[in-house]
């Protein structure tokens, strides 16, 4: 996880991860804000509506997403 110079969290996700949601199931009940999936397959990145994190997809992709 690293933050870039205007404050958005950049996080770095893999197959395990899928699929992705926003909130983590580990984020602390103060951070927390309604359930959005995000699709990362798609271009390799997704940002959350809600609180702006970014997140990077890294890694192989699972068999059978195109």
């Amino acid at each position: 996880m690293s933050e870039t110079a205007d404050r958005t969290r950049s996080v770095e996700v893999g197959a395990a991860d899928l699929p992705l949601h926003c909130p983590p199931p580990a984020a602390p009940l103060w951070a927390r804000h309604p359930r959005v999936f995000l699709d990362v397959l798609a271009t390799g990145e997704a940002a959350c509506p809600y609180c702006g994190t970014r997140y990077i997809f890294k890694g192989e992709r699972p068999k059978g997403h195109h």
